[in-house]
């Protein structure tokens, strides 16, 4: 047995994207579903960083005080280490603009849980969960709407009927694939394996400062009980690192993080070390009739500065802001077409230009620590403008907050806090 429902647009992908899209455009009055293919947000290891641009926005969608309220820590600044031991402190958060001066680290099924809760308050918005994706329905050449099934218990099967499907399914995307849609893919050096260890008192760092010994970087991002660490090694690297053993990976963190040493023992085991196999592409053409790629779908971006979230969500406000009104004056067909093409038109520039940039840092950053060549410091450009002229740790930090294009919330969208 089948079940068919219908909804005007159809989110796949329950992430920072959809969720964000859906609520703008329920607050637009459209009629809009989100279909998320876990139980639940509650997984670890997913991206925490909350960029300055997100803050401002769920400011202008009246959900500050909320966002504020909930358990979270800040990055201040962005330093690299010298061979002395010493840092040079490249982007500097406090030459910004209260309160946007800061990146905040909250644990994303938090963030996610207060978005659709204030989603749920418009009643054009539903939710489901433990709902998976499997195909589109096209009818004509045009995506008319999107296959589901259960992924626990009986399996049923629902097509669910839509105007307009927009995939936030990340970037293994099913529906991006399913559409034949085929991204470019941009080379990566190295993949992470992410790990928690305990944060004892003292540990009151507000900065983001890698750590580099020979081959090896680490990269811990401070949390109010625990550290989130982030260890670095050339792509391909799980199989060697996993054969080699927990105390051998203890090790190697040990060395490259001394002040860790006394806590790496609480990496139980290798499946405490979670791998991210890293990947950076883009879409040539992120629409078809009836059909939108955002987010990770239409541009998978390296975790380098923690911005992908971010990009994703500032994709979100962009297609909420040309679509919310387009739909509710009942646009469809060509004209919706068109309205598709200018989110792309909007939307693929930015997302070229992290990536242009995160290239860029792969080489000057990554590749050089992999071979051994950052022992001597960081790259003496960037490092001599931050230390010499000021100004640049400032625009180091906007670049990093804010990224380029950064998004406001349509004033149909805004609400007081």
């Amino acid at each position: 047995m089948v079940l068919v429902s219908r909804t005007t647009v159809a989110i796949v992908g329950g992430g920072p994207a959809g969720v964000v899209l859906g609520l703008l455009l329920a607050r637009a009055g459209v009629a809009v579903r989100v279909v998320e293919r876990h139980d639940g947000f509650n997984r670890d290891f997913r991206g925490d960083t909350v960029h300055a641009s997100t803050i401002r926005l769920l400011d202008e969608l009246g959900l500050g005080e909320r966002f504020r309220a909930l358990p979270q820590s800040r990055l201040d600044d962005v330093s690299l280490p010298r061979a002395d031991g010493s840092t040079v402190l490249l982007g500097d958060f406090s030459r910004l603009r209260p309160p946007y001066d800061h990146v905040a680290m909250v644990p994303q099924w938090d963030l996610l849980a207060m978005l659709v809760d204030a989603a749920r308050q418009e009643p054009s918005f539903s939710i489901v969960m433990g709902q998976a994706a499997s195909d589109l329905i096209v009818e004509n050449g045009v995506v008319a709407g999107v296959h589901l099934h259960q992924r626990r218990g009986g399996g049923e099967h629902e097509e669910l009927r839509a105007d307009l499907v927009v995939a936030c399914d990340g970037r293994g995307s099913v529906l991006r694939a399913a559409a034949g849609m085929r991204p470019r893919s941009f080379p990566v050096p190295f993949d992470t394996w992410w790990f928690r260890v305990p944060r004892r008192p003292g540990d009151a760092e507000t900065a983001l400062v890698p750590a580099f010994d020979g081959r090896d970087v680490v990269l811990s991002f401070p949390r109010p009980d625990y550290h989130q660490v982030a260890y670095f090694a050339p792509k391909g690297s799980d199989a060697q690192l996993r054969a080699e053993g927990i105390e051998a990976f203890r090790a190697r963190i040990a060395r490259v993080r001394p002040d860790f040493a006394d806590r790496v023992d609480t990496i139980a085991s290798m499946d405490d070390v979670h791998v991210l196999d890293v990947r950076m592409d883009r879409l040539a053409r992120w629409w078809r009739p009836g059909f939108l790629c955002i987010g990770d779908a239409a541009h998978a971006m390296s975790p380098a500065g923690g911005v992908g979230i971010n990009l994703a969500v500032q994709d979100a406000v962009a297609t909420a802001a040309v679509l919310g009104p387009a739909l509710v004056g009942g646009v469809r067909g060509r004209a919706l077409d068109h309205a598709l093409a200018a989110v792309e038109r909007r939307r693929k520039p930015p997302a070229a230009i992290v990536q242009g940039a995160q290239r860029v840092l792969h080489r000057v950053v990554f590749e050089r620590a992999f071979a051994g060549r950052l022992q001597d410091g960081p790259p003496a450009v960037p490092a001599f403008l931050a230390e010499h002229v000021p100004p640049v740790r400032g625009l180091y930090a906007r670049g990093i907050a804010f990224g380029p294009l950064p998004e406001h919330a349509p004033a149909w969208a805004r609400r007081a806090a």
